[in-house]
């Protein structure tokens, strides 16, 4: 039965995406068949006619993974706005089905799946019809989160309260990587150490700008 994980952040450009390639490539370093899937991707780019999820193409060349980038994401949108507004830019309704049909699809080639949200936990796919968030689609995927944060000023706050959030909608917090961290930043220091008393959650990993590399998680995930 395959496992997985489910990425999401405090907020947008947090570094869900650069978090999520490092975990996949990691995976796939200690031996694990990891996958990747992203229910929805907003602000895509056209190269010569030809629409590219970014996101889903950067992770993929990062893990060394010689895929069709546009098979791992069930909505590209152009706009580079939340998903629920490209949907309705582009009159094309996100589905919740579509991305349990798409996921479950998926799983059969891997062993286990690092699935990448869009922006926050709060953010929206379907606001128009039925509404749907992103805590419908981890609650429908029946997925455990990692939460991506900054190390910087303010993330004690929108950790917690991100953390929080997750709880009260029943998703299993399995961890938090805070991004951007300076061992010998004081701030960075103390936030980590008061972001894991507040919330009960462990800082499993803390990334610096522009590694290569996150630590070995594969004993983090212990459902591997």
């Amino acid at each position: 039965m395959t496992k997985g994980i489910f990425i999401t952040a405090t907020g947008t450009d947090i570094g869900k995406t650069y978090i999520s390639s490092l975990i996949v490539k990691n995976l796939r370093e200690q031996g694990i068949n990891c996958g990747y899937f992203k229910p929805a991707l907003s602000g895509a780019e056209i190269i010569e006619d030809k629409i590219i999820p970014g996101d889903c193409e950067y992770v993929l060349k990062r893990a060394g993974m010689s895929l069709n980038p546009t098979d791992y994401v069930s909505y590209i949108f152009k706009p580079a706005v939340s998903p629920h507004l490209a949907a309705e830019i582009e009159n094309k309704p996100i589905s919740l089905d579509k991305i349990k049909t798409d996921f479950e699809r998926i799983k059969r080639e891997f062993d286990y799946i690092v699935v990448e949200g869009a922006g926050g936990i709060a953010c929206p796919f379907n606001l128009s019809q039925t509404k749907l968030i992103t805590t419908d689609v981890i609650k429908a995927l029946r997925l455990d989160i990692i939460i991506v944060a900054p190390a910087e000023l303010g993330t004690i706050n929108s950790t917690v309260l991100t953390a929080d959030y997750a709880k009260n909608h029943g998703i299993n917090v399995k961890g938090i990587i805070l991004n951007n961290y300076d061992e010998n930043n004081f701030m960075h220091k103390d936030n980590k150490i008061q972001i894991e008393t507040l919330t009960g959650v462990k800082v499993i990993a803390t990334v610096k700008n522009g590694e290569n590399d996150i630590k070995d998680l594969s004993n983090d995930f212990k459902e591997v």
